[in-house]
């Protein structure tokens, strides 16, 4: 199995889906959720429980393609968001709506907002300005460790292209981008580069031993050493976070399908994108 070897291959695979986001990205736009578009946020006290199911049923009469969500003590109040600057009357006339499903009184309607994209660019910014300082700080600390600035570049490489996969993939098919999204992007970075330190681990131990061996060699011993850990720590992170997804309100499935992306690219790149740029940039180096 010459994982390294091959890794033409699996920087193609790569690079294709990343080409391929661009393009959409660029011809169709992504999918900005309402944090970062603006639009309107309506709340209502249902009073009862609810599905979402139920709430979407009626705001697709209005054509408000709304994300919603449970609020509440007891989750019995439902918060509409939706991309559409609704005027009062629009507001009322979905309140409306409701009254009749639910039998509310006037003081039912609890709020409502207009808000614009401004609260969505500071989200945005931080997040670039945190991931930023993660990847330098990760780099500092995996060069130091590792006594080689070529580790450091490695994993760097890794956290960007797992990064550049989930936003290529949302591009795609059109998953809406917002705030639970950048905190997926934020926590994927930290899983990945914890699933490479490991493979790094093994690589460092094995250049002690195997002085006669390629890079590419020794590459290739170390990921079948950690392939049988990391696929079962992936695994097992999948089953947790699948099942939020799959019995998780609203607000935690979007939270946790990046985090699906982003768990299956990150063992993917620790494996298969890591280890073979290491490898790669050593071989270049000592010819």
């Amino acid at each position: 199995m010459k994982i390294a070897q091959n890794y033409k291959i699996w920087f193609s695979m790569s690079i294709a889906i990343m080409i391929f986001g661009l393009i959409m990205a660029a011809t169709t736009g992504v999918n900005f959720g309402i944090d970062f578009t603006g639009g309107t946020l309506m709340q209502f006290e249902l009073g009862q429980e609810f599905t979402v199911e139920e709430i979407s049923k009626i705001t697709s009469e209005f054509e408000l393609d709304a994300d919603i969500l449970h609020a509440g003590p007891e989750e019995k109040e439902v918060i509409i968001k939706t991309k559409k600057d609704l005027s009062n009357s629009q507001r009322v006339e979905v309140f409306e709506a409701f009254k009749e499903k639910y039998n509310l009184e006037d003081e039912a309607f609890r709020k409502a907002e207009q808000f614009g994209p401004s609260m969505g660019e500071e989200i945005r910014n931080r997040a670039l300005i945190s991931i930023v300082l993660a990847a330098a700080g990760m780099l500092i600390y995996i060069t130091f460790r590792f006594k080689s600035i070529k580790f450091g570049a490695a994993a760097i490489i890794a956290l960007i292209h797992d990064t550049l996969i989930v936003l290529s993939l949302y591009a795609i098919l059109k998953i809406p981008v917002n705030s639970p999204f950048i905190a997926a992007i934020l926590t994927i970075v930290g899983y990945s580069i914890n699933d490479t330190i490991v493979v790094f681990d093994r690589l460092r131990e094995n250049l002690k031993y195997r002085k006669k061996e390629t890079h590419f060699e020794i590459a290739n011993t170390s990921i079948r050493q950690t392939l049988t850990r990391s696929i079962n720590t992936s695994i097992t992170t999948l089953l947790v976070i699948g099942c939020l997804y799959v019995f998780g309100v609203e607000s935690i499935k979007e939270f946790a399908l990046p985090l699906l992306v982003g768990v299956i690219t990150g063992t993917y790149s620790s494996i298969f994108i890591a280890s073979p740029v290491w490898a790669l940039s050593n071989s270049l180096t000592n010819k």
